[in-house]
């Protein structure tokens, strides 16, 4: 098996969690960056990230100071010893797990991996994922074995995106391998660029289970609270206010309702629930939970309306502002946005709506989702109502009242603004 001080890094797949770890990797190891992306490629080179995650001067920093490059390139990637795969795992239009992107990282990985060499999963998945589903690929391609010729670990990322908290640098990261010699050389790998180091699982599939709770916990945990939020706005309660006084008790756990999105949360619970199925085990709880944070958009939209009529603002080919279109707030990720859920309810009303989100590419955002999303708004514009969506620091800063006068509403799904410029919030 290689050494600590041989190892040299390809990370694949250079997104929200592949970029930062490879740039963090490259203070240390010799790392390379692959991606088949080649304009997202030549954007890092030229020393840019278009989702911010890793600030220009870090990521100049790395290419000019630590050698780090990226690459479209499998012969650039020939000469690694350490493999590691950080590409998304979606779900289809059916919430089935989709793990193309994996299987493609895997043959990657199988064209260039040499005797010796250790491969790495970050890819949230089922427990089983990485060795029935992943390493398979690479040994058909090479004829390697498991543990003889080759050898294997998963690291789940926990790359909250906007988080520049919680960053790469500063979580406590699960470690494990495929061997015990494999595991500690893994978590040495991974101890020497951590601040807060590791927590080392005794196997593979303890380690992907490890990660598929922590999202579908919160997940749970968030549609308990939106859940809640139906049932006080139902009795004319504000939730805000029962969360505020149920937290003065010590062992409270405090949660906001509302739109759960992105590429983890909203994602990931469905792989756990297809794999218990498979075993007998029908997760009720999960599944719930997931159908519940699904509603949340359409019951922001029927809200607004409610206030609408009680006002005797017309519905009908109202003009509505939505505020925010990211996931959440601070960040440009636009994956599994549920703002969409409030602009196609709306739209069944009027056509008449706006989405503005200063931290959105346009072309992005009508390539995914074919609306039109501006990056600037006119104070010459007002609105019949407007919701804010995603609780972006920048938005708290709008005269709302001056884009909304009255008898016009204001919804606020985040909590965030001053009670007396809104009708009614989450």
């Amino acid at each position: 098996m290689i050494k600590l001080s041989d190892i040299k890094i390809c990370v694949v797949g250079l997104g929200y969690v592949g970029l930062p770890l490879a740039r963090l990797f490259s203070t240390k190891f010799p790392t390379v960056g692959f991606d088949i992306n080649s304009r997202r490629v030549t954007s890092l080179m030229e020393g840019h990230d278009e989702t911010l995650e890793v600030e220009d001067d870090l990521l100049q920093d790395a290419i000019h100071n630590h050698g780090f490059r990226c690459t479209s390139s499998l012969e650039e990637i020939k000469d690694c010893n350490v493999y590691i795969v950080a590409v998304p795992t979606p779900v289809d239009d059916n919430n089935r797990p989709d793990l193309r992107p994996l299987v493609g990282a895997s043959e990657v990985v199988g064209k260039v991996i040499s005797k010796g060499n250790i491969v790495i999963y970050e890819s949230t998945v089922y427990p089983g994922v990485t060795e029935e589903e992943c390493l398979p690929v690479i040994e058909n391609l090479t004829g390697f074995r498991l543990n003889i010729d080759y050898y294997a670990g998963y690291s789940p990322e926990r790359i909250n995106p906007g988080d520049k908290e919680h960053c790469v640098e500063t979580i406590r990261k699960v470690t494990s391998g495929s061997t015990p010699e494999a595991a500690d050389l893994i978590d040495a790998m991974y101890n020497s660029v951590l601040i807060n180091g590791t927590h080392k699982a005794p196997s593979i599939k303890v380690a992907e289970a490890s990660k598929i709770i922590e999202n579908s916990q919160r997940d749970v945990n968030i549609a308990f609270v939106n859940e809640l939020a139906k049932i006080f706005n139902a009795m004319g309660i504000d939730t805000n206010d029962v969360l505020d006084a149920a937290a003065s008790k010590w062992n409270f756990i405090k949660l906001k309702p509302g739109l759960v999105g992105g590429h983890c949360i909203s994602v990931d619970p469905y792989y756990l629930i297809q794999k218990s199925q498979l075993y007998g085990v029908l997760p009720r709880v999960m599944s719930n939970a997931r159908r519940l944070n699904n509603s949340m958009g359409a019951y922001v939209a029927s809200q607004t309306i409610k206030q609408m009529n009680l006002k005797g603002v017309p519905v009908k080919d109202a003009r509505i502002l939505i505020l925010g279109f990211t996931f959440k707030e601070n960040c440009p990720d636009i994956r599994n946005t549920k703002v969409v859920d409030i602009y196609h309810t709306l739209h069944e009303y009027t056509p008449n709506i706006s989405v503005y989100d200063p931290w959105v590419d346009p072309a992005k955002a009508r390539h995914e989702y074919n609306i039109d999303v501006t990056s600037q708004l006119s104070d010459s514009h007002s609105f019949d109502a407007a919701i804010l969506a995603v609780a972006h620091d920048a938005f708290r800063t709008l005269d709302l009242r001056a884009l909304v006068p009255q008898p016009g509403v204001v919804y606020d799904v985040k909590g965030v603004l001053a009670r007396n410029i809104i009708d009614a919030r989450l």
